[in-house]
């Protein structure tokens, strides 16, 4: 066997047997003795050792030199059958498999209890390159279990090279050695028994005698039979059919091809005047559908000579040959198309973190249902305002309620100033709007919000007639603050990004069609304006509209603007959700039915990627929009989590939703009372 071979026999076996084979105590100190000695000869014999392996093959002799040599290192090294001599693996995991720690740093513990770290792989390459300038690199072997390479003794390469052919792996084992008999010797004086031979040896058995008779009696009862040898059939079957027979058992089974129908009348010749159709019956056939219509229409002619040659005969032929191959009359394209290929590649959901997952804190406190809320610039305070008649100031943090004010009537929305120096709310209670003073801030800022919240005697001008006819500023001593009546209910309350500029939204037909609610744009002049079915999009500073967004949706029920200013989303009542890229097109980007009820609003983060909508079905929604700076690129829009909590109430679900400014935060209101955040 070549040398080659030899190797790749080496790293298949797992080599276990010459770790045990280790000299006793008493020949330790004699091999030391030795080593000095040998060292030139154990060289020599090495490089005669790899000689021998390049070359085609061993002879006979060499055979005899293996084994006188072999005789001679089993002499120096004498094995030991006591369990205490065996080298103890450095692994001591057991029977754990080595996969567990494919993960770790370590493969295992040693005997003292520490790590065994792994050796730090090297690449093909270097270990190529290695293992061509070691000259010994032929007999090291990879230990996986203790995560080291074990070189080969000569004496351990002469056992394998003895396994390769065949042989003991010992050379002074003689596998036909004389048999000797232990019990017969030619100087033997006395045998081991003078006992005569017992008469038992030469009588038949009696137990053997009753089984036969048992048998017997068997067989002539019925209660074992013996299975009966086939008999040929003297006659057979000289021209039928040997679909049946036992040659062919063993192939496939015979099908018979298809039998066509018999000829009747119709297809005679010269049939009965009743078998042929009429004109009429003709064209009745002619508007039928085809798999309907009659596949042959019968005729009569006064002869053979005069029948016409079959027109589909080639047809035919070739359709009975299709029925004996059992081909399928239609080739059917099928296309091979994995449905998860289908799926569109979306990021995974631990990637897009963070996100509000769960609901940390709950503000209980109302005795009706929360319609609005809204979040104070520095997300220090959340205001709420509920259908009992009660605007609410709570802490974040801790969930304590600071400030009562009890309206008398449901407050429709509530809004915070976004100016952090001018802490005042904007609450809609019927046809009023009320500014109230919170009361946070320093002495300097109350002062000016008092001063700005005073009102002193109005001076009549032309402009003023007209809006007195649908709008009046009055002081409200109860409450020290503003209150701007109406002559309609106000549904929503917006306050501008530079918090001196209010809109509010009645649900009158005076400048808009059924005006539902309106939002500023977050960086320029620009006024959004939902309406039942369109966004209106108007330019302050030129005073015209300059856009008009169709949503295609049954009727809007809120909307709002990317922080950046170019994307717009937009709930519906029929569940769907909309995305409005304003550079792009009037119409939606995309259409998410992600709602089986009403959508009562949403919301944009100002700084994360994240949107949300909730919904009369108690659920909140939480997606992921990442809006590029690249315009060739699309936005990434990609839902992360439902938010459940809410009860629900009169038909009623979650009310409202709001981002915290600053953290990955959601507050819902619903219709339960109850308000919920939701952190990451």
């Amino acid at each position: 066997m070549s040398m080659d071979g030899s190797l790749d026999f080496l790293k298949s076996f797992s080599w276990t047997f010459p770790r045990c084979m280790t000299p006793s105590p008493r020949t330790m100190n004699h091999q030391k003795s030795q080593n000095s000695e040998k060292m030139n000869s154990l060289e020599m014999r090495d490089m005669g050792l790899i000689e021998r392996d390049s070359s085609d093959g061993l002879d006979d002799n060499n055979d005899q030199d293996e084994h006188s040599e072999g005789f001679q290192s089993h002499e120096a090294v004498d094995e030991s059958d006591s369990s205490e001599d065996e080298v103890a693996p450095r692994n001591t995991i057991g029977d754990v498999p080595l996969e567990w720690y494919k993960d770790e740093k370590h493969i295992g513990y040693d005997i003292a209890g520490k790590k065994i770290t792994k050796q730090e792989r090297q690449d093909k390459l270097d270990s190529f390159l290695a293992s061509a300038d070691d000259s010994k690199n032929w007999r090291k072997i990879y230990d996986e279990y203790n995560d080291e390479e074990v070189e080969l003794t000569k004496e351990e390469t002469k056992l394998i090279r003895r396994l390769l052919k065949g042989k003991a792996p010992h050379a002074e084992f003689d596998p036909y050695a004389p048999y000797v008999d232990w019990f017969k010797w030619d100087d033997a004086k006395h045998p081991l028994s003078n006992a005569p031979e017992p008469k038992r040896r030469f009588i038949p058995s009696k137990w053997e005698s009753k089984k036969v008779v048992e048998y017997v009696r068997a067989i002539r009862k019925g209660l074992i039979k013996f299975d009966k040898p086939k008999e040929e059939p003297r006659f057979y079957l000289l021209w039928g059919d040997d679909s049946s027979s036992a040659d062919r058992t063993k192939h496939l089974a015979y099908i018979p091809p298809p039998k066509p129908k018999f000829p009747g009348h119709e297809e005679s010749y010269n049939p009965s005047l009743e078998y042929i159709p009429t004109q009429e019956e003709i064209n009745s056939y002619q508007l039928m559908y085809e798999e309907d219509r009659p596949k042959f229409i019968p005729k009569r002619f006064t002869s053979f000579r005069s029948i016409p040659a079959y027109e589909n005969a080639i047809k035919d032929s070739f359709e009975r040959c299709l029925d004996l191959y059992l081909c399928p009359r239609v080739r059917k394209k099928r296309i091979n198309i994995d449905p998860e290929s289908l799926k569109p590649k979306l990021p995974s959901r631990k990637d897009l973190r963070p996100y509000p997952a769960t609901c940390y804190l709950e503000y209980r406190g109302h005795e009706g249902a929360v319609l609005s809320i809204s979040v104070e610039p520095s997300g220090q305070w959340i205001a709420s305002g509920s259908k009992d008649g009660t605007v609410r100031i709570w802490e974040v943090e801790t969930g304590r309620c600071l400030r009562v004010w009890k309206v008398g009537e449901a407050v429709q929305h509530v809004a915070w100033n976004p100016l952090p120096e001018l802490p005042v709310l904007a609450v809609s209670a019927g046809p009023d709007v009320l500014i109230l003073n919170t009361g946070f801030g320093n002495e300097e800022e109350q002062k000016k919000i008092k001063e700005l919240l005073h009102i002193g005697t109005p001076t009549s001008s032309d402009d003023s007639d007209d809006i007195s006819s649908f709008l009046s500023w009055l002081q409200d001593e109860k409450h020290d603050c503003i209150r701007l009546r109406h002559y309609r209910t106000v549904s929503s309350v917006e306050w501008h990004r530079k918090g001196d500029y209010l809109s509010t939204v009645m649900l009158a037909d005076i400048l808009f069609p059924m005006s539902l609610s309106s939002v500023f744009h977050p960086t320029r002049s620009i006024f959004f304006v939902a309406t039942k079915k369109n966004i209106r999009v108007y330019d302050l500073l030129k005073q015209k509209l300059i856009k008009k967004l169709e949503t295609q949706l049954r009727e809007v029920s809120s909307i709002a603007v990317h922080p950046a200013g170019d994307h717009v989303i937009v709930g519906s009542k029929e569940g769907k959700l909309c995305w409005f890229d304003m550079d792009l097109s009037s119409k939606p980007y995309k259409t998410l039915k992600c709602h089986p009820k009403d959508i009562t609003n949403v919301a944009f983060h100002r700084s994360y990627p994240l949107f949300a909508s909730c919904s009369d079905d108690c659920t909140a929604y939480v997606f992921h929009g990442m809006v590029y700076a690249d315009l060739n690129q699309n936005p990434l829009i990609v839902p992360l989590e439902i938010l459940r909590g809410h009860t629900s109430s009169d038909g009623r679900g979650v009310m409202d939703c709001k981002f915290h400014p600053r953290q990955p935060w959601l507050f819902t209101a619903g219709a339960d009372s109850s308000i919920k955040l939701y952190c990451h």
